[in-house]
């Protein structure tokens, strides 16, 4: 039988709509603006009023992944031919990719987009591993002191990472790990198991106890209890809690810009340090967000199902 609305009911709907509209526009403008950035040409990127229509091009990108100096004379007629077309593009603003014989120099910024890629992930595995198997022994025993370890697990993440960066960098200088892979890994997993074993504690503890009593009657050990039944069940969960893991290690800046310089340099840092002809290069910053974005934009959307369905896990209840 179909509900009966009012007529204020049915009125209220378009309104709703727009509203809806209207606040997803405003969430969306910053990434718009940044993605129109990355394709506009470097003289009007700043323009007072900002120009909304232009003509696209490429040339933020060839600068972001190339080395290039500006050019004292203007290219010869057969040079410019024989260039590529995203070349060309470069010669038109007064400038020149570096070479060294026929190779291309490249730009640090795929460097540094593996570093934030390697970093992200292994640190997101670690997290949201150790976070599982810790969630599981609070939710399934019960220990001395359980509500204390909780909330001392929690109080890591009390602080401002900015407050404890001064500490970090000086115990990283003495063990040797500023600027290594391994010490962003360690740090970021330190910081993001906080968070991965609360939340797959609420997840686990929502899993009925009688699937694993079930499993131990039929001859399973604990441990394959937990692999064979428990983590199945608790997919969403953990897709949920790797997403904001991964989000979390992705975008941090302070940490990577203080205890990182050349090696292990991730991909925040580095993008605003993209300076042209003595000022900042805004469609090459432009540029690198965007492209900075993608794999978050990605990963969270190939999990999409698994998020949602881990948001709104255990909101009812048989």
């Amino acid at each position: 039988m179909p509900a009966v609305t009012s007529r204020a009911q049915r009125a209220a709907h378009p309104i709703a709509i727009v509203a809806i509209a209207a606040a997803t526009l405003i969430f969306l403008a910053p990434i718009l603006w940044i993605a129109s950035t990355a394709f506009k040409p470097r003289a009007i990127a700043t323009s007072v009023p900002p120009t909304v229509v232009f003509t696209p091009e490429v040339t933020p990108f060839v600068k972001l992944f190339t080395k290039r100096v500006q050019l004292k004379e203007p290219p010869t007629p057969e040079a410019y031919e024989a260039a590529p077309w995203w070349e060309k593009t470069i010669l038109d603003g007064g400038e020149r990719v570096l070479r060294v014989g026929d190779d291309v120099q490249l730009s640090q910024y795929p460097n540094r987009f593996l570093n934030s890629l390697i970093v992200a992930v292994i640190s997101t595995v670690l997290a949201v591993g150790m976070g599982t198997f810790t969630a599981y022994g609070f939710s399934r025993f019960k220990m001395a002191g359980e509500a204390d370890l909780l909330f001392f697990i929690l109080s890591t993440r009390m602080l401002p990472p900015i407050v404890v960066a001064i500490p970090m960098f000086l115990m990283y200088r003495t063990f040797g790990l500023t600027d290594t892979h391994v010490g962003l890994i360690i740090l970021y997993t330190a910081f993001n198991l906080s968070f991965s074993v609360w939340l797959m504690k609420g997840f686990i503890d929502e899993i009925p106890k009688e699937y694993e009593e079930a499993a131990l009657v039929d001859g399973y050990s604990r441990l394959e209890a937990f692999f064979k039944i428990v983590l199945p069940e608790a997919a969403t969960g953990i897709a949920a809690t790797a997403v904001f893991c991964f989000i979390t290690a992705w975008n941090e800046y302070a940490f990577a810009l203080i205890l990182t310089n050349r090696r292990a340099q991730t991909a925040p840092p580095f993008i605003p340090s993209q300076i042209g002809s003595g000022l900042p290069e805004w469609t090459v910053i432009a540029a690198g967000t965007l492209l900075f974005l993608l794999p978050v934009a990605i990963f969270t959307f190939a999990l999409r199902n698994h998020l949602l369905r881990g948001v709104t896990f255990g909101a009812i209840r048989k």
